[in-house]
């Protein structure tokens, strides 16, 4: 059998071996009471495990090796931090070991006690070559199992993602209203525009629509010239209205466009075209600027909807994706699907930050409420988990199951995935 130390730390942990007749390499008898608890941190595996030797009780270190040679390889005998080991856990007994004081340390050989199921069901998740090692048997899980540890990985993607939030937030001197300016801004984008919608944010500071409030036409000249979109020449007269204003704000306030070629439009599906989402984007500034404060205001799940619904969008975009291109009717408004996918990326994303920074868990609550009320997302990820037997009931629960497939499955980490363990102790507990 080939396998990682990683397998044999789940075995020893879960005492999924044969505990009849244990006995040290020397024949002592030997009894575990605890096995300890893993150590994240320098020194040995496992911590303040329990054990009786020969009838004496030990309470100490615990190491595991695949090969006892392994302690003197990995340089342990010249570490005090391993003299109060008490155990030496290995697959397989091919050298004594001594402590530094020349003490011989007790060894347990677990080569003939873990079943070859156990090792075999092992393998195949992680060799699987399914969407996801457990697809052929996530189905015999628990739903609570499965719910419990969807929730704890909910929470692990919200930390993750609040790493560039804070980054962000330091960058612009603790402003949270600007900072979520940026991160809507780029969300806005829909990935394939994403970074220009980044750009465009950096270059247009937020306190520049505050001196223009309630005049949405210098709103909207200010985000469509700085977008690179109004140094052509239009033939109707709202395009031009809004290049007479940029070229007044734009001296005015000394700013430089972006490179209009950042945009993309190719193979886009028109209600996508960056023209018409800037429009929007537009819009929620003229209706909601310091859109932020307003979120942190609004307690009802059905109010912060309405902050991104009926959007004043000028009617110029009734008729039109782009500039100088007529259209038959457009739908101008954000539809229910970009509206959810703000929702979950930047709002209920915001909320838990924000929750986190300022040590107030009741908008890290209000997160999950948000999420909990949005209906679960639809993509080749989260219908790969369907396909295999896994329900999910909302984007709490699909935002989740994303996480899992980063995190775990697709890194192949059964062995530190909740789904994954209850298979294979329950394997372990039935050999």
């Amino acid at each position: 059998m080939r396998f990682s130390e990683e397998f044999l730390h789940f075995v020893w942990q879960f005492r999924l071996y044969d505990q009849q007749q244990c006995q040290t390499i020397d024949g002592k008898p030997l009894q575990i009471l605890h096995c300890g608890f893993p150590n994240k941190h320098a020194g040995p595996d496992f911590t303040t495990a329990k054990i009786i030797i020969d009838g004496t009780t030990w309470v100490g270190q615990v190491e595991v090796h695949l090969k006892s040679s392994d302690w003197h390889g990995h340089q342990h005998q010249q570490d005090m931090a391993y003299d109060n080991v008490i155990l030496h856990v290995v697959w397989e007994h091919d050298s004594e070991v001594k402590r530094s004081d020349g003490t011989v340390l007790p060894t347990l050989a677990l080569k003939d006690k873990i079943a070859s199921s156990l090792f075999d069901n092992y393998q195949n998740l992680i060799t699987s070559a399914n969407s996801f090692p457990c697809e052929n048997q996530i189905n015999t899980v628990d739903n609570f199992v499965i719910g419990n540890f969807l929730s704890r990985v909910l929470v692990e993607r919200m930390e993750d993602k609040c790493a560039e939030v804070f980054e962000r937030l330091a960058q612009l001197n603790g402003n949270w209203d600007e900072t979520f300016y940026h991160f809507v801004a780029k969300n806005f984008g829909f990935k394939v525009n994403a970074l220009p919608m980044q750009v465009l944010a950096q270059s247009l500071p937020q306190n520049l629509f505050a001196k223009h409030k309630d005049q949405s036409l210098q709103i909207e000249a200010l985000i469509f010239g700085q977008a690179g979109f109004l140094g052509q020449r239009f033939d109707e007269e709202y395009p031009n209205l809004l290049k007479a204003e940029y070229a007044f704000l734009s001296k005015k306030y000394g700013l430089n466009p972006i490179d209009v070629s950042l945009w993309k439009f190719l193979r886009m599906r028109p209600q996508n075209f960056p023209t018409l989402r800037l429009a929007q984007f537009a819009a929620l500034i003229v209706k909601s600027n310091h859109l932020f404060s307003k979120v942190l205001e609004v307690k009802n799940v059905k109010e912060i909807h309405l902050l991104f619904d009926s959007l004043p969008i000028h009617p110029f975009w009734q008729t039109h994706y782009h500039f100088n291109k007529l259209a038959d009717k457009v739908a101008t408004q954000l539809g229910k699907s970009s509206i959810d996918n703000l929702l979950i990326n930047t709002v209920a994303l915001f909320l838990f930050a924000y929750g986190k920074y300022t040590g107030q868990a009741n908008f890290q609550t209000r997160a999950f409420y948000l999420l909990e009320s949005i209906q679960p997302e639809q993509n080749n990820v989260i219908s790969s988990y369907f396909d295999a037997g896994v329900t999910a009931q909302n984007a709490f629960q699909t935002q989740a199951l994303l996480q899992l497939r980063k995190k775990y499955c697709d890194m192949k980490r059964c062995l530190h995935c909740g789904i994954g363990l209850k298979l294979l102790k329950n394997d372990g507990l039935n050999s």
